[in-house]
């Protein structure tokens, strides 16, 4: 599951394998596979305009992790998101499911570091689950590989 408050390039770091400058953002929800290696892993990418956050739940009831992307660039978009995160996971149908934040635009000036983002969406608050922070740059395919092979380490069953 690929959830994103805003605009920050989350169609491309795990589904398309390309970076476009005029990206159009997800509408509703899109669905691919990731195949690498023996392991191939459903991504289910649902738009984060506000009519769609209320479609979050019920997406991410059952999966095995929530990538949950910020534009690590913009303070406050990382504010709304943070707020965002923690009112998703305080659902009890989500308890325990794996959480992976994802700061993209790394390769912008001034853009928070994983320490930063760990700060500023105040991760360290969320005790009730496994979380972890990579800062990556979905421009420079920077630190994409270790996005996936956080998803196959946390993919139970493959294809779900």
């Amino acid at each position: 599951m690929v959830l994103s408050c805003f605009y920050c390039g989350q169609e491309w770091t795990l589904l398309s394998g390309q970076f476009s400058e005029d990206m159009i953002p997800t509408v509703g929800f899109n669905m691919r596979k990731i195949t690498k290696g023996n392991v191939t892993i459903k991504v289910w990418d649902i738009g984060g305009q506000p009519r769609f956050r209320s479609m979050w739940e019920r997406y991410c009831r059952g999966v095995n992790a929530i990538v949950y992307m910020v534009d690590a660039a913009d303070p406050e978009k990382i504010e709304a998101s943070r707020n965002e995160l923690h009112n998703l996971l305080d659902k009890p149908q989500l308890a325990g499911i794996p959480v992976l934040v994802l700061g993209n635009k790394r390769d912008l000036p001034h853009a928070y570091d994983e320490n930063g983002l760990i700060d500023r969406m105040n991760l360290s608050a969320i005790q009730d689950r496994e979380i972890c922070c990579y800062s990556i740059s979905c421009k420079e395919k920077d630190n994409i590989d270790i996005t996936l092979q956080w998803l196959i380490a946390h993919s139970k069953s493959g294809v779900r």
